[in-house]
């Protein structure tokens, strides 16, 4: 008898509220999703919620839950678990940031008084922004305060015996003027400002003015956190599992965890992806001894932070027709018995930009279990189901039959 599959599909951020330009649709119920359409009439639909209450919204807190940690016992902050996923050897007495490189105003206003229009520099491709934090580290790394490279805009700084101090994640306040939201720690402020003046006329940031890019012209740090320690995903459900995910946050959870981290070619956790490639990573696990999968698609929480309606719709067209459509042909040609679960972390609202900790819309489909329904999956429908998990940690128990 084959052993059993298990495979998540998370869409980062992919959950939404309804859009007038979308005709009173969200993104989900709008997008022309015909292999979720499909299995939606044959799984059961509802909502979960993955946001503990009296936690902030975000993708650490919300991805701990749906991977079946309760982060109120296992989350330690963001950064740490990103620091995990690049290898930095955190000590007991570390803090690790978040280092964003984000766009801010250049004009001659005081630094207090800039703008912040981008949380992710237009994208900035990890290669051109590695340059930019080697000519921060260059001024500003000592023995306290050591920079680490990561990911396109997202980068961690380690604070030797530092202190988990309150800081502002950057996608929260987008177009807001910054001074209310910057560092009360008078270093890192300094750090920040200093970094400002490294990078404002950086070769590669008068270059990308003159493509019309944002420039990564600033660092941003936030997220701060301690050494995280996780149980064994192995240990916990008696499954070997894989991560398959651009973002360094979801593979440090992976590490933490004990999982396997797919490394995939030109995953960047943008709308232009490398989702064949993610399939291809999850399937070849899944034949190669692994019995569980976690395919993680940063792309509609992406466009949700840059408020873009037509891309959203886009990137959860493309979670549907290069991930789930070809992951579940490839799977059913193979004869394989699986669960599937496909659900957000989070909402990410285009009208507000960031997060929220509203419940999200999940569809659980089962390859041996017969049923038909009339459903679509979306928000609207999920809630009309009368299905409802309130505790997010709780779902994974849920896939895997527990």
């Amino acid at each position: 008898m084959k052993q059993k599959k298990y495979v998540v599909v998370l869409g980062d951020g992919m959950a939404d509220e309804p859009i007038s330009a979308l005709d009173g649709k969200t993104p989900l119920e709008y997008a022309d999703t015909p292999a979720l359409d499909a299995l939606s009439k044959v799984s059961e639909i509802g909502m979960v919620h993955t946001i503990p209450e009296g936690m902030k919204p975000g993708s650490d807190t919300a991805n701990l839950s749906v991977l079946g940690y309760d982060p109120k016992i296992y989350y330690s902050g963001r950064s740490p678990l990103e620091a995990l996923s690049i290898g930095v050897p955190m000590k007991d007495t570390d803090v690790a940031l978040r280092c964003n490189i984000v766009t801010i105003s250049d004009g001659d206003e005081p630094f207090e008084e800039k703008t912040i229009i981008d949380h992710s520099s237009g994208e900035i491709s990890t290669e051109d922004c590695a340059v930019l934090l080697e000519a921060v580290k260059a001024e500003l790394q000592d023995e306290t305060y050591q920079f680490y490279v990561g990911t396109s805009y997202r980068h961690c700084l380690i604070w030797n015996h530092g202190s988990v101090i309150s800081l502002t994640q950057p996608h929260d306040v987008l177009g807001q003027v910054i001074g209310q939201y910057l560092p009360s720690d008078e270093k890192l402020l300094s750090m920040m400002k200093k970094s400002y003046e490294i990078l404002v006329n950086h070769p590669i940031n008068i270059e990308r003015k003159k493509q019309g890019l944002n420039p990564a012209n600033c660092c941003w740090f936030w997220g701060a956190g301690t050494k995280p320690s996780l149980s064994s995903f192995e240990e916990k459900n008696g499954l070997k599992g894989m991560m398959v995910s651009a973002v360094d946050l979801l593979k440090g959870i992976a590490v933490g965890a004990g999982m396997g981290v797919a490394q995939v070619e030109g995953a960047n956790g943008g709308l232009h992806t490398n989702y064949e490639g993610k399939v291809q990573a999850a399937l070849a696990a899944l034949h190669d001894g692994y019995d569980f999968a976690y395919i993680h698609v940063e792309a509609p929480d992406e466009m949700g932070h840059q408020g873009s309606v037509e891309k959203k719709v886009q990137a959860i067209e493309f979670l549907d027709q290069r991930v789930i459509g070809p992951l579940t042909r490839a799977l059913d040609e193979a004869g394989t018995e699986y669960r599937l679960l496909v659900m957000p972390d989070h909402p990410t609202p285009i009208r507000v930009r960031t997060h929220t900790a509203d419940s999200v819309p999940y569809l659980l489909y089962d390859s041996q279990a017969p049923g038909k329904e009339s459903w679509n999956y979306n928000e609207r429908e999920a809630k009309l189901s009368g299905n409802y998990v309130p505790q997010g940690h709780t779902m994974m128990d849920k896939l895997l039959e527990k």
